[in-house]
């Protein structure tokens, strides 16, 4: 018999969400004429914007003639749509970024997961926590987070808490990392860091020799000005960031598919002799062996969302989401529960009340409320006693769930 990868039998039995969704199916088989509201798992309601079918159908059209026809695309994505981003996502806010540093993907999620293949097996990981599950599986997956704790922390992993006890704001790290995840908006807290908290951290990593992966696949939802939209918005953080992006949340992508990954040609890493390396040459030599493109249609479909009309109809999405985020965080309050989130970000994070702990909390919701949230705890330590719902539902279920979890009276 063969010898497995060791490392994936460290993992936890089953994915956050897997777990969610057996919890959720037994119930629904017990109880079949209860109406289960979902805002647990991140997923959009609201169809495609109209440009982003049109620029399918152009796809299609294009695939459908013989003159236009495209196979194999290139592995970094097609030029149109990397000019597009390059112009509109970065030169239009003062930000140099060349379409050659720009990767076009199937998401956020395989690119943050994939990362881990251009670093050394021994690198040193930190985490903001709690934390999008992916950034700590993927690592153990590899053979860097070391052994699971009693504590639910990895022995190699560096664990930088956020809670209310510090507004959900990382202390720079005690020991140093060679990576260091962020993710801001935050997932799952629904927080941010202003442009000067950002600062602190890019200035760290210069100083440090750490790299920072920024994840901004919720940029779109900041409305307040002093936070920032990329990592690239301060200064000397393409020396030491590479930045992902996604059209899942934007857009409503989350079943087509596409994202794109920045990693500037400045940025190097050493290899064991010493040497200075180009991740940006890695990662394309990764991308070149591993995977064969986002496909044409859905790269057709993100250009039209740089059109005008494009533009108008995912901001008027955005609005949609973040008006539900609104009646959620009002809604809460007045139920007596404390909750952040839900100001430039699509997600509330809330205070499980009378010391329940977060599975306690999931229960609760789905017995007696049929509405499914996503427990902290799953986040990693220091989501335990919290819990996170998403502003993606309809706005009927948005407003029927808050008055269901109103009427608990906490």
């Amino acid at each position: 018999m063969i010898h497995i990868n060791d490392n994936f039998t460290k993992l936890r039995a089953s994915y956050l969400f897997s777990e969610i969704a057996r919890k959720v199916e037994a119930f629904r088989e017990s109880h079949p004429s209860s109406r289960i509201i979902r805002m647990g798992i991140g997923d959009v309601t609201r169809p495609l914007c109209p440009a982003a079918i049109e620029g399918l159908r152009k796809g299609v059209d294009h695939e459908a003639d013989e003159s236009t026809f495209h196979g194999y695309g290139p592995e970094q994505g097609y030029l149109f749509l990397r000019e597009k981003i390059a112009a509109t996502d970065y030169e239009a806010r003062g930000i140099e970024i060349t379409p050659d540093e720009i990767f076009i993907s199937d998401g956020a999620k395989s690119d943050t997961g994939n990362i881990g293949d251009i670093l050394a097996a021994d690198c040193r990981i930190a985490v903001t926590d709690p934390v999008y599950p992916v950034y700590v599986d993927t690592n153990v997956m590899a053979g860097r987070a070391g052994e699971l704790q009693p504590d639910g922390r990895w022995s190699r992993i560096i664990y930088l808490p956020c809670t209310a006890a510090n507004d959900f704001v990382p202390a720079l790290p005690a020991e140093r990392p060679d990576v260091i995840y962020l993710c801001y908006p935050n997932n799952p807290t629904g927080t941010t860091l202003t442009r000067s908290q950002l600062k602190q951290w890019v200035d760290y990593a210069r100083a440090n020799g750490s790299i920072i992966f920024f994840d901004s696949a919720y940029e779109a939802y900041v409305s307040s000005p002093d936070i920032p939209r990329s990592i690239y918005e301060i200064e000397g953080a393409k020396e030491v960031a590479i930045e992902f992006r996604s059209f899942s949340k934007t857009a409503g992508f989350t079943g087509i598919r596409c994202g794109y990954t920045v990693i500037p040609r400045r940025l190097c890493g050493l290899s064991s002799s010493g040497q200075e390396v180009s991740l940006h040459s890695l990662w394309l030599r990764r991308q070149s062996t591993k995977f064969n493109g986002a496909s044409y249609i859905t790269q057709r479909a993100a250009e039209a969302l740089y059109t005008a009309a494009g533009k108008e109809q995912t901001a008027e999405t955005i609005r949609f989401y973040m008006t539900n985020a609104s009646i959620l965080r009002s809604g809460l309050a007045s139920a007596g529960l404390r909750a952040w989130g839900g100001t430039d970000a699509p997600y509330i994070w809330l205070k499980t009340p009378d010391g329940l702990s977060s599975w306690e909390f999931f229960d609760l919701l789905l017995n007696r409320c049929n509405v499914v949230g996503t427990p902290g705890v799953g986040f990693g330590p220091s989501g335990e006693g919290y819990f996170r719902l998403t502003a993606f539902g309809r706005r009927d279920d948005t407003q029927e769930a808050v008055e269901r979890i109103a009427s608990l009276r906490f």
